[in-house]
C-alpha cells in the first residue's frame, strides 16, 4: 500500500510521539535498573554493618562475662603479689615472721636480682613475662621437720608462688646419733624461685601535645 505525502504527514506527529515515549520508556527502565542496583547494593551494605555490629555486641557481652568472671581471681593474684612488681619486703618480712613462730634456728638468706624465667610449664603465657629471684637460704635445725613447716608456711601464706629447686641437708657434729634435745643436728642449704608475672606492655603510644 503506497501512502501519499499528505499521509505521512499526518503520520509523523504519532510516529514522534511514539519515539519519544519509546525512548522515555527505555530511559525509565534504565533508571529503574540503576535505582534498583543502588539500592540493593546500599541494603548489603546495611546488612554488613547491622552483622557487623551483632558481632562486635555479641563479643563485647562474651568479654564482659570473662570479665565479671576472672577479674577477681586476677585482682587476687595482684594482691598476692604474683601480678605486678615483686614483694621482697613482704617475702623478708614473712620469712622473719616464721622464723619466730616456728622458734626455728637462725636463718641466713639473700636475694639475687630478678630475671625472666621461661619454664617448660609456662609455654604460653598470653603476652605476660615470668620472671624470678632466687632466694637462697641457710638455716640449722632440730629435725627435717622444720624445712617442711618453713617451706608450707611460706606457701600457704597469701603471697607470690615459689618453686623449691635444690635444698642439700647436711648432718652437723658428723657420726653422731640425731638428738631431739633443742640444738641443730642439721643444716640446710636451699634454693627458691620466687615467680612474678608483668603484664605486657601496651603498645599504644600517646601522642605528643
Amino acid at each position: 500500500m503506497n501512502l501519499e505525502k499528505q499521509d505521512w504527514q499526518k503520520l509523523q506527529a504519532p510516529l514522534l510521539t511514539l519515539g519519544a515515549v519509546v525512548i522515555v520508556g527505555v530511559l525509565l527502565f534504565g533508571f529503574a535498573c540503576y535505582f534498583s542496583k543502588n539500592q540493593e547494593l546500599a541494603l548489603q551494605n546495611q546488612q554488613n554493618m547491622l552483622n557487623a555490629a551483632r558481632h562486635r555486641y555479641q563479643l563485647s557481652g562474651a568479654e564482659k562475662e570473662m570479665i565479671a568472671e576472672y577479674l577477681p581471681k586476677y585482682q587476687t593474684l595482684i594482691s598476692k603479689g604474683f601480678v605486678g612488681e615483686e614483694q621482697r619486703i613482704e617475702w623478708v618480712e614473712h620469712l622473719r615472721e616464721q622464723h619466730k613462730t616456728q622458734k626455728l634456728f637462725g636463718i641466713k638468706y639473700s636475694i639475687n636480682p630478678q630475671e625472666k624465667y621461661m619454664p617448660a610449664f609456662a609455654a604460653n603465657l598470653g603476652g605476660f613475662t615470668l620472671n624470678r629471684s632466687i632466694m637462697k637460704l641457710e638455716l640449722d635445725m632440730l629435725h627435717e621437720g622444720d624445712l617442711l613447716q618453713l617451706t608450707e608456711a611460706l606457701n600457704n601464706r597469701n603471697a607470690a608462688p615459689f618453686i623449691l629447686r635444690d635444698c642439700e641437708i647436711t648432718r652437723l657434729n658428723a657420726g653422731s646419733q640425731l638428738s631431739h634435745q633443742l640444738i641443730a643436728n642439721l643444716h640446710a642449704q636451699c634454693e627458691l624461685d620466687w615467680l612474678t608475672l608483668r603484664e605486657p606492655v601496651s603498645s599504644y603510644v600517646t601522642p605528643a601535645p
